[in-house]
């Protein structure tokens, strides 16, 4: 019998088939092991996206397709996959103490955590439409569980079943999308697709297709108007999966975003275009609207998301090689900003129980001033301030809108900033000048000590040398481009 080389044929998809066994043997193990494993499996799966980044990075620059065009593999996909293990490790490592201090020592949560990461790993190197539902579903599936993981809380519970009903409505919305673009082109595939677009005119039943398709990936990143599921799921959500969820799966499902626009219905832009500038604007505004008046500082978050989501649609409106860099360029700075964040988040412990309150932090920098020095740093950034990293997250997009003649978005945008400025800088006020509340436990946990310092590190330092992520940016959004 002649000797088949097998490995050449699924080298592109090593990476994922090592999580995936690495998730299976780490289940295996909280299995067996008599002794509370949790923390042991938080670790390994911690190892297991060091190990799986490594074998990503290794990838060459070059296109590789596998399992008959539906898995591809290129620079877009290397960086987005970095960002998304990046996301997934920091929210892993940031629950280690809380799910011990909250009744939640159960090893399944960082295994979910870990097969979530695997779908968005598949999402993001989809070829075909088939390809695409497997791994959404599979990020789904993971994160439905873990956002009603606690299951001794009311709160906690009504999340997982908000985001499970809406979340099978924006399934089915794509899947009807999905079936409507293969009545009308007779393939699944995103190149076979794109041909056919560009040889043809497309028809309404096509185009009817993309807006369904659309809808069920804006319903992914919380863009308005599907971002009805955000603040209730962000407040009753246990705050570990809330500090993942406002990561890692919006990057997938932009970077999913691009992949299909660019990829699939390049031929109908300017269709396209217009929805896109539409949910941007209107995600920018109720973002910064809506937080105004928001208490609860993971309802906040919640809004905040929703705003960020919108200023990094402006880049993917552009339609360019530049937007799509801006586009980069903001997803990872605004991963690392929030990872700080909700550190200090989980960190807002009093008496034994979490408190979400913003007047919580009352008078936080006389009792922990380094916390509030770069808490404070990290509000200023997502204000989008210079010098810090979220002002270039915000300038690329800007700047690529003006160089597309999008100018009316890029000034709805810069105002839409300095409104949303208001209720970053109000937390920066409440810790800085109200009278103190009563102090939070101390010490921080080491785990979330080392997060906190790292992202604060990189938000205000980022402009002294940003050419590394500038260059892996621009190699990967000229991949992407046809």
């Amino acid at each position: 019998m002649e000797n088949v080389n097998v490995l050449p044929a699924f080298g592109p998809a090593i990476p994922e088939m090592v999580l995936a066994a690495g998730s299976m043997l780490l289940l295996m193990y909280g299995v067996f092991r008599k002794a509370s494993p949790t923390v042991h499996v938080a670790y390994g799966v911690v190892a297991l996206f060091i190990v799986t980044a490594f074998l990503v990075a290794q990838q060459g620059d070059t296109q590789a397709v596998t399992f008959s065009g539906m898995f591809v593999v290129d620079p877009f996909t290397r960086f987005i996959k970095l960002l998304i293990l990046l996301g997934a490790a920091a929210a892993v490592i940031m629950s280690v103490t809380f799910i011990r201090r909250e009744g939640m020592d159960r090893f399944e949560f960082p295994v979910l955590i870990s097969l979530a990461a695997l779908g968005m790993m598949m999402m993001v190197s989809s070829g075909s439409f088939i390809a695409l539902y497997l791994g959404l579903e599979l990020q789904s599936l993971c994160i439905y569980v873990i956002a009603a993981f606690n299951r001794d809380s009311a709160r906690s519970s009504e999340a997982g079943l908000k985001y499970f009903v809406l979340g099978a409505l924006s399934s089915g919305l794509l899947l009807y999308g999905c079936s409507l673009v293969y009545g009308f082109t007779g393939s699944v595939e995103f190149a076979t697709v794109a041909k056919l677009i560009g040889t043809e005119h497309a028809s309404a039943g096509l185009i009817f297709g993309l807006v369904f398709i659309l809808a069920a990936l804006a319903f992914k990143v919380s863009a308005v108007p599907f971002h009805m599921w955000t603040p209730d799921v962000y407040e009753g959500a246990p705050t570990p999966v809330t500090a993942f969820m406002a990561g890692a799966p919006k990057v997938a499902a932009m970077a999913l975003t691009l992949r299909v626009l660019f990829t699939a219905f390049p031929g109908i832009s300017p269709e396209w275009t217009q929805i896109v500038v539409f949910v941007s604007i209107a995600s920018m505004v109720l973002g910064s609207f809506a937080a105004i008046g928001q208490s609860n500082i993971k309802r906040l978050m919640a809004y905040s998301s929703i705003g960020h989501m919108g200023f990094t649609l402006v880049g993917v409106a552009a339609g360019t090689a530049d937007g799509i860099r801006g586009v980069l360029i903001y997803l990872t700075i605004y991963v690392v900003m929030n990872a700080g964040v909700f550190c200090c988040i989980l960190a807002m412990r009093r008496n034994g129980q979490q408190v979400e309150t913003i007047s919580d932090l009352a008078g936080l920098s006389r009792t922990q001033p380094v916390v509030a020095f770069l808490f404070a740093m990290l509000m200023f950034s997502l204000a989008g301030i210079p010098p810090l990293a979220g002002f270039f997250a915000k300038f690329y997009v800007f700047v690529a809108a003006v160089q597309a003649g999008l100018y009316t978005l890029a000034v709805i945008g810069v105002l839409a900033s300095v409104v949303g400025a208001f209720y970053y800088l109000r937390i920066v006020k409440v810790m800085y000048f109200d009278e103190p509340a009563p102090a939070f436990e101390q010490p921080m946990p080491g785990e979330l000590t080392v997060v906190l310092g790292l992202s604060g590190l990189f938000t205000m330092f980022f402009f002294v040398y940003p050419l590394p992520l500038l260059a892996g940016a621009q190699a990967a959004a000229a991949a992407l481009l046809p």
